[in-house]
């Protein structure tokens, strides 16, 4: 099962709309903290709508928690930073890869970065007038992509 991966996020709002996609794509959600707001917040809900209940949310009390517990292989995993060398077109991405995502005003930690620069992706972006996508776009966009092998016809 292919993975959503959230490093810190800040907006409920997005959280929420990234787990609806997470339920109609069959993906699980995996939220790193700390979070910038309580996961029981009603924006959270509202964004994700009816669908909250059904979202398989796992969440970890860091990063290193995370890898400690997933032991994710490095094939597995992809870090989407608009400055990545390559673009997400380019992976194969196998059926459990986890698509990992850093804050919405940060990105995702220098520290993880440096540890994890052969496995960053980026999505393109044909105009300069715009700095960066919404959160909850981009994990939709990279989830349809990353998915695009393993979803009937």
């Amino acid at each position: 099962m292919t993975s959503i991966v959230l490093i810190q996020p800040e907006i409920p709002g997005n959280t929420g709309a990234i787990g609806r996609t997470c339920v109609a794509l069959d993906m699980e959600l995996v939220l790193i903290h700390p979070l910038g707001f309580d996961i029981s917040d009603k924006r959270v809900k509202r964004s994700g709508l009816d669908y909250w209940p059904h979202i398989r949310l796992v969440e970890f009390a860091s990063w290193d928690a995370f890898i400690a517990e997933r032991k994710p292989r490095e094939n597995q995993l992809f870090l989407f930073e608009e400055y990545a060398p390559r673009t997400f077109y380019e992976p194969e991405y196998p059926a459990d890869a986890y698509l990992v995502f850093g804050r919405e005003t940060k990105g995702i930690p220098p520290e993880i970065v440096e540890v994890h620069r052969a496995q960053m992706v980026s999505l393109p972006m044909r105009s300069d007038k715009v700095r960066s996508l919404n959160l909850a776009n981009t994990v939709a966009a990279a989830a349809y992509q990353a998915l695009r092998n393993h979803l009937p016809h």
